[in-house]
């Protein structure tokens, strides 16, 4: 770029930030902030934004834009009638979008649109079926807002980020390195796992098969809860480059939200990957699939992915490189693909399962599997279970005992020694001693929110973590465990406790009087007397202190983590 071009840009970022102090703002969300880094960077292109109604409708029905271009996810920035409100919105209005991380302006949109939405149109058409089991269509019920607002954007600076950063690339900065290099036939290999040896196989066999290189690219974004943290991926990936030959792999991270849509999802990591540089792309077996629907069947067949990409494949620009799943011949000791190996041969394989559960108990890992410095890295970020921290989540109404039950399980696990035990009581962060009980909605839960990642980061230190707020609604408890599973790692134990005490019960043993000042009219927003309290609907346990002693309870909690191995 020249000089005068970059000051030109300096110019225009200097202009649109001193404007950005006197608009109204967004905070995003963590999906947001992927979303808008890659349309500002040119991995989403041809958006230039967040998409409006018409292009919204046309992906989710034909994954097209609405001129034709083949795209085939929803770009969407989701808000609240509270923002809409407050931020006045209407067409050609002109708001701040934000990094949650520092609160710095990233970029101006302006609104072209406010639209709403088919919840489980969308959760069917893009992803196939309205079940809560597939992580994004629980992400579309629980999280995401009631509106849609389209509209360009204008960057003032991308996100920035601290970790990794000599792996960060823009779409014009790699294939940019890819011109410095001559590398002229690229193969993209898509991953949010950890890579072993298999992986390598099949990349170097790809590259060889059409002579050319590799760019292994990870998302580092959003992936599915419970995978392995990008951290300890990212170690992994830079310790498996070493095994390449010399000059054919090169690392590049992908700061993308996944969406684990299956066949759109390939298509649409194939087009990411053209913007990136790459010629050609890694489609496999059940590419981008979410695991099993509430039936206990894959959401996606093995091969639906690499049948989607091959229908548009005169369009894309980018070559689909097909591969079934790679298996270990211990006779011939490679790696090679199911479909190859004659019948009768003896092959062998860990699955993921299997191998989550060898990193737990400290069981072996054999060579032919993955490599020494790979296992090593996994160990590190994967302690036994009777290391790992967990939350004990324990929600029901007021005076229903649930403290009580905190307090002796403190007690309890402190006996049991061997990790720190840390209790968090009430209805938010601070003084437990007067909890305020007439909150909101939504004071509940963003409480509960903060809740959730003072408990993440606590359990992912190693610790035992026992919060007893009332947590009335079903969708903030989803949510809690929605972050601490994903953001704890190998301490991402999530235990939900339903303490369900009868209100009857609750009232009638109430010495502070708080029901019958909620009944007369002192108190408002009072869960059980005027804001309903949802029954926990897939609870680890379910106790009841007018039935149960508090000692019983506490036991049949231990007894819970014992069976999980935990203590």
């Amino acid at each position: 770029m020249s000089q005068d071009l970059v000051a030109r840009d300096e110019h225009i970022s200097e202009h649109l930030q001193a404007e950005a102090a006197t608009l109204r703002d967004i905070t995003l969300t963590e999906r947001q902030l992927c979303d808008l880094e890659l349309i500002l960077t040119g991995g989403f292109s041809p958006l230039e934004g967040f998409m409006n109604e018409c292009d919204y409708n046309s992906v989710v029905d034909t994954l097209r834009l609405s001129d034709g271009t083949l795209f085939p996810m929803p770009i969407t920035l989701d808000v609240s009638s509270d923002d809409i409100k407050r931020l006045e919105l209407s067409p050609a209005t002109r708001i701040v979008l934000r990094d949650p991380r520092d609160d710095e302006a990233l970029a101006i949109l302006t609104v072209e649109d406010i639209y709403t939405y088919d919840r489980v149109k969308e959760a069917i058409q893009v992803f196939g079926a309205d079940d809560p089991a597939h992580p994004s269509v629980t992400y579309l019920r629980n999280r995401v807002k009631e509106y849609y607002v389209g509209g360009k954007v204008q960057a003032i600076q991308t996100p920035a980020h601290f970790d990794y950063v000599a792996f960060r690339y823009t779409p014009a900065e790699l294939r940019a390195h890819f011109k410095k290099l001559s590398w002229r036939r690229v193969v993209a290999f898509q991953t949010r796992n950890p890579m072993h040896r298999a992986h390598r196989e099949l990349t170097v066999r790809a590259a060889r098969q059409q002579q050319a290189n590799i760019l292994v690219q990870p998302v580092v974004g959003l992936t599915k809860p419970g995978d392995v943290d990008h951290y300890t991926r990212v170690r992994v990936y830079q310790a498996i480059m070493a095994k390449y030959p010399n000059g054919m792999a090169h690392l590049a991270l992908l700061p993308l939200a996944m969406r684990m849509a299956g066949p759109r999802e390939a298509l649409w990591h194939a087009i990411i990957r053209k913007n990136f540089g790459a010629t050609h792309f890694i489609v496999g077996r059940d590419h981008a699939g979410p695991g099993k629907n509430s039936q206990g069947k894959d959401f996606y067949g093995p091969y639906d992915a690499q049948e989607l990409v091959e229908r548009f494949k005169d369009e894309l620009q980018i070559e689909m490189v097909p591969f079934q799943q790679m298996t270990y011949v211990p006779a011939t000791d490679e790696y090679v693909p199911v479909d190859e190996i004659p019948d009768g041969t003896q092959t062998l394989n860990i699955s993921g399962t299997e191998l989550r559960r060898r990193l737990k108990t400290g069981a072996a890992i054999p060579d032919w599997f993955s490599y020494e410095v790979v296992v090593a890295t996994l160990r590190e970020s994967y302690p036994p279970r009777n290391k790992q921290g967990f939350v004990l989540f324990l929600t029901g109404l007021y005076n229903s005992g649930k403290d009580a039950i905190a307090k002796a399980l403190q007690v309890a696990l402190n006996e049991q020694g061997g990790r720190s035990v840390s209790l968090l009581l009430g209805e938010s962060i601070g003084d437990d001693s007067n909890p305020k009980l007439d909150l909101t909605s939504e004071e509940r839960h963003e409480n509960l929110q903060r809740i959730a990642f003072v408990a993440s980061e606590l359990a992912r230190a190693g610790a035992a973590v026992i919060s007893a707020p009332t947590a009335p609604a079903e969708r903030s408890r989803a949510l809690v465990k929605e972050k601490i599973v994903s953001s704890s790692g190998a301490g991402g134990n999530f235990f939900l406790v339903h303490v369900a005490t009868p209100l009857v019960h609750c009232e009638r043993t109430d010495r502070r009087g708080l029901y019958a000042q909620a009944r007369s009219g002192a108190i408002s927003g009072f869960v059980g007397v005027d804001v309903e309290y949802e029954t926990p609907k897939q609870a680890d346990l379910v106790v009841d202190v007018s039935v149960q002693t508090i000692p019983a309870i506490v036991h049949s909690i231990i007894l819970l983590l014992e069976t999980s191995s935990l203590i």
